[in-house]
Protein backbone atom coordinates (compact mmCIF):
# COMPACT_ATOMS: atom_id res chain seq x y z
CA UNK A 1 0.00 0.00 0.00
CA UNK A 2 2.83 2.38 0.86
CA UNK A 3 4.45 1.74 -2.53
CA UNK A 4 1.17 2.54 -4.29
CA UNK A 5 0.88 5.83 -2.41
CA UNK A 6 4.47 6.65 -3.35
CA UNK A 7 3.91 5.92 -7.05
CA UNK A 8 0.56 7.72 -7.35
CA UNK A 9 1.98 11.26 -7.85
CA UNK A 10 4.37 10.01 -10.54
CA UNK A 11 1.56 8.21 -12.40
CA UNK A 12 -0.70 11.27 -12.22
CA UNK A 13 2.04 13.58 -13.54
CA UNK A 14 2.83 11.17 -16.38
CA UNK A 15 -0.83 11.02 -17.39
CA UNK A 16 -1.15 14.80 -17.33
CA UNK A 17 1.95 15.31 -19.43
CA UNK A 18 1.07 12.69 -22.04
CA UNK A 19 -2.65 13.49 -22.34
CA UNK A 20 -2.28 17.09 -23.49
CA UNK A 21 -1.47 18.16 -27.03
CA UNK A 22 2.19 18.78 -26.71
CA UNK A 23 2.98 20.67 -29.93
CA UNK A 24 3.66 24.38 -29.56
CA UNK A 25 3.68 26.33 -32.81
CA UNK A 26 4.75 29.73 -34.06
CA UNK A 27 5.09 31.32 -37.47
CA UNK A 28 6.92 34.23 -39.05
CA UNK A 29 6.40 35.76 -42.47
CA UNK A 30 7.43 38.53 -44.88
CA UNK A 31 4.86 41.34 -44.64
CA UNK A 32 5.68 42.44 -48.20
CA UNK A 33 4.84 39.04 -49.73
CA UNK A 34 1.51 38.66 -51.52
CA UNK A 35 0.36 35.22 -50.38
CA UNK A 36 -2.63 35.29 -52.76
CA UNK A 37 -0.20 34.87 -55.69
CA UNK A 38 1.04 31.48 -54.47
CA UNK A 39 -0.96 28.64 -56.00
CA UNK A 40 1.60 25.91 -56.78
CA UNK A 41 4.41 24.23 -54.84
CA UNK A 42 7.31 21.81 -55.10
CA UNK A 43 9.80 20.45 -52.60
CA UNK A 44 13.23 22.09 -52.34
CA UNK A 45 15.45 18.99 -52.45
CA UNK A 46 18.66 20.83 -51.54
CA UNK A 47 17.19 22.10 -48.28
CA UNK A 48 15.42 18.85 -47.43
CA UNK A 49 18.61 16.81 -47.89
CA UNK A 50 20.25 18.86 -45.11
CA UNK A 51 17.65 17.86 -42.51
CA UNK A 52 19.34 15.55 -40.00
CA UNK A 53 16.65 12.88 -39.67
CA UNK A 54 16.07 9.50 -41.27
CA UNK A 55 14.85 9.29 -44.84
CA UNK A 56 11.73 7.53 -43.55
CA UNK A 57 10.85 10.47 -41.31
CA UNK A 58 11.62 12.93 -44.12
CA UNK A 59 9.14 11.13 -46.36
CA UNK A 60 6.54 11.11 -43.58
CA UNK A 61 6.95 14.85 -43.07
CA UNK A 62 6.84 15.61 -46.80
CA UNK A 63 3.68 13.50 -47.27
CA UNK A 64 2.04 15.35 -44.38
CA UNK A 65 3.05 18.77 -45.80
CA UNK A 66 1.81 17.79 -49.26
CA UNK A 67 -1.53 16.66 -47.80
CA UNK A 68 -1.96 19.96 -45.94
CA UNK A 69 -1.05 22.11 -48.96
CA UNK A 70 -3.35 20.16 -51.29
CA UNK A 71 -6.16 20.58 -48.74
CA UNK A 72 -5.56 24.35 -48.87
CA UNK A 73 -6.02 24.36 -52.66
CA UNK A 74 -2.40 24.26 -53.79
CA UNK A 75 -1.24 22.21 -56.76
CA UNK A 76 2.05 20.34 -56.99
CA UNK A 77 3.98 21.62 -60.01
CA UNK A 78 7.26 21.35 -61.93
CA UNK A 79 7.23 25.18 -62.21
CA UNK A 80 6.08 26.19 -58.71
CA UNK A 81 5.32 29.50 -57.04
CA UNK A 82 6.58 28.16 -53.67
CA UNK A 83 9.42 25.87 -52.73
CA UNK A 84 8.95 23.86 -49.55
CA UNK A 85 11.90 23.03 -47.32
CA UNK A 86 12.20 21.52 -43.86
CA UNK A 87 14.72 21.72 -41.05
CA UNK A 88 14.79 19.78 -37.78
CA UNK A 89 16.44 20.03 -34.38
CA UNK A 90 16.22 17.86 -31.30
CA UNK A 91 17.42 17.95 -27.71
CA UNK A 92 17.17 15.79 -24.62
CA UNK A 93 14.79 17.10 -21.98
CA UNK A 94 15.43 16.05 -18.39
CA UNK A 95 12.54 16.06 -15.89
CA UNK A 96 13.24 15.70 -12.18
CA UNK A 97 10.42 14.95 -9.76
CA UNK A 98 11.32 15.17 -6.10
CA UNK A 99 8.80 13.95 -3.57
CA UNK A 100 10.14 14.52 -0.08
CA UNK A 101 6.86 14.36 1.83
CA UNK A 102 6.78 13.12 5.39
CA UNK A 103 10.37 13.89 6.29
CA UNK A 104 9.72 15.67 9.58
CA UNK A 105 5.99 15.48 10.16
CA UNK A 106 3.16 17.92 10.51
CA UNK A 107 4.34 19.92 13.50
CA UNK A 108 3.79 18.83 17.11
CA UNK A 109 3.01 15.21 17.63
CA UNK A 110 3.75 11.84 16.16
CA UNK A 111 4.44 11.24 12.44
CA UNK A 112 4.36 7.66 11.09
CA UNK A 113 6.81 8.54 8.29
CA UNK A 114 9.38 10.21 10.51
CA UNK A 115 11.71 7.22 10.75
CA UNK A 116 11.31 6.17 7.12
CA UNK A 117 12.22 9.60 5.73
CA UNK A 118 10.73 9.10 2.25
CA UNK A 119 12.68 11.13 -0.26
CA UNK A 120 11.60 9.84 -3.64
CA UNK A 121 13.32 11.40 -6.61
CA UNK A 122 12.71 10.26 -10.16
CA UNK A 123 14.54 11.44 -13.23
CA UNK A 124 13.20 10.94 -16.75
CA UNK A 125 14.55 12.00 -20.10
CA UNK A 126 12.62 12.61 -23.27
CA UNK A 127 13.53 13.87 -26.67
CA UNK A 128 12.05 17.22 -27.65
CA UNK A 129 12.04 17.98 -31.36
CA UNK A 130 11.52 21.10 -33.43
CA UNK A 131 10.30 21.02 -37.01
CA UNK A 132 10.65 24.07 -39.25
CA UNK A 133 8.67 24.29 -42.48
CA UNK A 134 10.01 26.96 -44.82
CA UNK A 135 8.07 28.34 -47.79
CA UNK A 136 10.32 30.06 -50.30
CA UNK A 137 9.22 32.33 -53.15
CA UNK A 138 10.47 30.32 -56.15
CA UNK A 139 10.95 33.38 -58.37
CA UNK A 140 12.82 35.57 -55.88
CA UNK A 141 14.49 32.68 -54.00
CA UNK A 142 13.53 34.36 -50.72
CA UNK A 143 11.96 32.93 -47.59
CA UNK A 144 8.40 34.28 -47.30
CA UNK A 145 6.97 32.13 -44.50
CA UNK A 146 8.35 29.91 -41.76
CA UNK A 147 6.35 27.73 -39.40
CA UNK A 148 7.85 26.07 -36.36
CA UNK A 149 6.48 23.30 -34.13
CA UNK A 150 8.09 22.04 -30.92
CA UNK A 151 7.04 19.02 -28.90
CA UNK A 152 7.99 15.69 -27.41
CA UNK A 153 8.90 12.98 -29.89
CA UNK A 154 7.64 9.43 -29.78
CA UNK A 155 9.37 6.44 -31.30
CA UNK A 156 7.33 3.65 -29.71
CA UNK A 157 5.68 2.44 -32.90
CA UNK A 158 5.51 3.40 -36.55
CA UNK A 159 1.82 4.34 -36.24
CA UNK A 160 2.41 6.61 -33.24
CA UNK A 161 5.43 8.23 -34.90
CA UNK A 162 3.42 8.90 -38.05
CA UNK A 163 0.52 10.29 -36.02
CA UNK A 164 2.91 12.60 -34.15
CA UNK A 165 4.44 13.86 -37.42
CA UNK A 166 0.97 14.49 -38.84
CA UNK A 167 0.05 16.39 -35.67
CA UNK A 168 3.21 18.53 -35.91
CA UNK A 169 2.64 19.40 -39.58
CA UNK A 170 -1.10 20.00 -39.18
CA UNK A 171 -0.61 22.37 -36.23
CA UNK A 172 2.16 24.26 -38.04
CA UNK A 173 0.20 24.60 -41.28
CA UNK A 174 -2.80 26.03 -39.39
CA UNK A 175 -0.70 29.22 -39.28
CA UNK A 176 -0.58 29.42 -43.11
CA UNK A 177 -1.52 31.67 -44.78
CA UNK A 178 -0.77 34.38 -42.28
CA UNK A 179 -3.55 36.72 -41.27
CA UNK A 180 -2.24 40.03 -42.53
CA UNK A 181 -2.75 42.99 -40.24
CA UNK A 182 -4.70 45.97 -41.57
CA UNK A 183 -2.66 49.18 -41.77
Amino acid sequence: MKKLIQLLPIVVMTLLITSCSSVKVAADYDKEANFDNFKTFAFFKTGIDKAEISDLDKRRILRAVETELLAQGFTKSENPDLLVSIFTKSRERVNIYNNGYGAYGYGWGWNPWYWNNYNNTSVTTRTEGTLYIDLIDANKKELVWQGMGTGLLSSRSVEKKEAKINEFVSKIMEKYPPILEEK
